[in-house]
């Protein structure tokens, strides 16, 4: 199977049910996306597939043949989204960051200019254990005016 992601054509050799999840993390070796529940409920592992959130844990890799894939390597070191959260100082411990700062870019693509409860309503279902979603909140606020 051919996948294109962060702008690379990839080859890899899985059955098309094997969780998109693991074939970006085992067979690419971009280990950004984690690994959280396994259900699609916490958000740890999304990625974009043309541009959408999804949940790469719950996503056949044969279902995104053919369509751009995005992880957390793809976005540029230097995006807004990036430097708000070094800026803001989200991350305790860090684990769910790369789905919650790739729900953020997705976020700020379709909306350059959201208001907090946009914000709340698009980073919801995201988890973080830490609790750390008002700095979640401020960092995607600064990256919104950053980006302006």
């Amino acid at each position: 199977m051919k996948l294109r992601v962060n702008g690379s054509l990839y080859e890899v050799l899985v059955s098309p049910e094997t969780p998109l999840l693991w074939v970006i993390r085992e067979h690419l070796k971009l280990t950004g996306t984690k690994f959280g529940c396994l259900k699609g409920l916490c958000g740890t592992c999304t990625l974009l597939v043309d541009g959408n959130p999804v949940r790469s844990c719950m996503t056949p890799v044969g279902s995104v043949l053919g369509r751009e894939i995005i992880t957390i390597e793809g976005i540029p070191r230097d995006h807004p989204v990036k430097r708000a959260w070094k800026e803001v100082g989200v991350p305790q411990c860090g684990y769910c960051q790369s789905g919650q700062i790739v729900q953020a870019y997705a976020l700020l693509k379709r909306n350059p200019k959201p208001t907090r409860e946009e914000v709340v309503k698009s980073m919801n279902g995201n988890l973080c254990r830490c609790g750390t979603y008002p700095r979640i909140v401020r960092a995607v606020m600064r990256a919104s005016e950053m980006m302006r």
